[in-house]
């Protein structure tokens, strides 16, 4: 291997681990982070039925964004949909061996790319033209964007025009990274540029904003079903406490017996 694929393998593997270990870690902290009160958002779900079918809308759809603003909402959707197309026609890289039947439908996902760099370039523009936002941007915000808009663009770069990588090479690469039989990857500078910045991402992935991925999920506004008025709110960190506190007491009441 050379060693600029030396190289760029020890990184996927260095980001990916920071990547599954700060994940693992902000869930944790968000599973036991304590919510006292009854905060759902109107219109509020009575049932956990209703909550589960509010999450999934908000999920798939951005059902609260659309009601607060129309144009963040269409820029925001174009570019959450085209990566998720993007992400799972890249999934063929990864898979050793032939690929099954799947993935030939996968094909057309590649002119997602463009609904996901326009979607971020109207993400980029509202940080830079609105006057509130850019008020409250932080420079991380811009590094984000600019970041996976440079993922983007390369990667159209690379399958819409002359500027083509060895696919071979990259799928012996990638798939290379999951059996552990490594080769040598491409040099072109746009596909260098292309993965240096994914690993990156990966690796700041647990500690930037992006986390509202799984965040969502632990939104007390999202989550809880508005039954106040029914039965007694506890949340289930105190819960935990108040019991680990019960069993401490049994067992120093049993120690002076």
């Amino acid at each position: 291997m050379s060693a600029i694929s030396i190289f760029f393998t020890a990184l996927f593997y260095i980001s990916l681990i920071v990547f599954l270990v700060g994940m693992a870690r902000k869930i944790y902290q968000f599973w036991i982070t304590p919510a006292p009160l009854k905060i759902p958002t109107a219109p509020t779900q009575l049932t956990q039925t209703g909550v589960v079918m509010r999450m999934a809308r908000e999920v798939a759809l951005f059902e609260s964004l659309f009601k607060s603003n129309k144009w963040i909402w269409l820029f925001g959707w174009l570019f959450h949909i085209g990566l998720l197309l993007v992400l799972l026609r890249h999934l063929r890289y990864f898979w050793p061996g032939d690929l099954p039947e799947i993935f030939l439908l996968m094909q057309p996902f590649k002119y997602a790319a463009f609904a996901m760099v326009i979607g971020l370039g109207g993400l980029l523009a509202r940080r830079i033209f609105v006057q509130r936002i850019r008020y409250i941007s932080a420079p991380s915000d811009y590094m984000m964007l600019l970041m996976l808009l440079i993922i983007g663009i390369s990667g159209a770069v690379m399958t819409f025009t002359q500027n083509h990588t060895d696919v071979l090479m990259v799928k012996e690469f990638a798939s290379g990274l999951i059996t552990f039989d490594w080769s040598n990857l491409p040099t072109e500078t746009h596909f260098l540029v292309h993965i240096l910045l994914v690993f990156v991402l990966m690796a700041i992935f647990p500690i930037s904003k992006l986390l509202h991925v799984p965040g969502v999920f632990f939104s007390p506004t999202r989550n809880q079903v508005d039954d106040a008025r029914k039965k007694r709110h506890i949340s289930p960190w105190a819960l935990q406490q108040e019991q680990e506190h019960t069993v401490r007491l049994e067992q120093t009441l049993g120690k002076d017996e």
